[in-house]
């Protein structure tokens, strides 16, 4: 089997995993009940009756996003 046609081949097999290497993981959010008014932190609705209730938080538990301080070299 020429080089080109394995090339071509191990290209085909990898085509539909290019989607799964560019994911990345669903923001928090604080959702608040249309009902009671409780609050809870999921990634996604917890179902009908609630509303997102806060900005975008970047990990479990509605942790406030990283600050990043960049610092001049001298």
């Amino acid at each position: 089997m020429p080089v080109v046609s394995r090339f071509l081949f191990a290209l085909a097999l990898l085509t539909p995993l290019t989607p799964l290497v560019q994911a990345a993981p669903a923001l928090w959010y604080y959702w608040r009940s249309t009902v009671d008014g409780a609050r809870v932190c999921a990634q996604t609705s917890p179902g009908q009756g609630w509303q997102r209730d806060s900005a975008a938080h970047e990990g479990p538990g509605c942790r406030p996003r990283r600050k990043v301080l960049i610092v001049p070299m001298r």
